[in-house]
């Protein structure tokens, strides 16, 4: 596989508030971020090789804008509690290899990024299943070293993602993203994001209804 997932994300209310549970639960939070021109800021915490963004929209007007109209981050913020999946998998190269999708993709280049790079966002993917996204510039193994990787909750290295979708037939990128790898789909009456991590100890923590994540941890002679 010649992806892997830099992080997930989880539209929440604005400050995300959601976030306390996860700091209640154990989890060190890292730093915060903003996308100017894109209208959105977040919450985030961090493993050894992905982080989980807690994602709001907090400048409509930029989130509705020409430019960041097509990522649909508008749709998913504000129709979270209804029909609208509140999830995004975000996906960069393995290692130094140069890769391409597995699904078909648009060029998105917000102001926050330097000038000649572009976010890959997959083509056609309805608002209830998961954004899918691709950073095809971004080689890394896992966050900044400053960023807090150790937890009282017993989780540190990811190793599967799952999300639970209501019935439904997947779309072509969503399909393309199963065949690779990057990602199991199953069904589920509500949407939900299943984070599985390596562990020091078997662990299962439902973060419902605060936040629509099973966070998983298995041990590592388990795997």
């Amino acid at each position: 596989m010649a992806l892997e997932l830099d992080h997930a994300f989880i539209c929440c209310s604005r400050g995300a508030p959601e976030g306390d549970a996860l700091v209640r639960l154990g989890l060190n939070e890292g730093s915060p971020n903003t996308h100017p021109g894109q209208g959105t800021a977040n919450r985030r915490f961090f493993f050894r090789n992905a982080f989980l963004e807690l994602l709001w929209v907090s400048e409509p007007s930029e989130a509705r804008s020409e430019q960041t109209r097509r990522t649909k981050l508008w749709e998913r913020w504000s129709e979270r509690a209804s029909s609208a999946c509140p999830f995004g998998l975000v996906f960069r190269p393995k290692g130094a290899n140069t890769a391409t999708a597995p699904f078909a993709t648009w060029a998105y280049r917000p102001d926050y990024l330097p000038p000649g790079l572009a976010i890959e966002f997959a083509e056609d993917v309805p608002l209830e299943e998961p954004e899918l996204v691709y950073l095809p510039y971004l080689h890394r193994a896992g966050p900044p070293t400053y960023e807090p990787t150790d937890h009282s909750l017993p989780i540190r290295e990811l190793c599967g993602v799952a999300v639970g979708l209501p019935a439904g037939a997947l779309s072509k990128p969503s399909q393309a993203a199963l065949s690779a790898g990057l990602v199991t789909y199953r069904f589920a009456a509500e949407h939900v994001l299943e984070l599985t991590f390596l562990a020091v100890q078997a662990t299962v923590v439902d973060l419902r209804p605060t936040l629509p994540l099973l966070l998983r941890g298995i041990p590592q002679d388990a795997t």
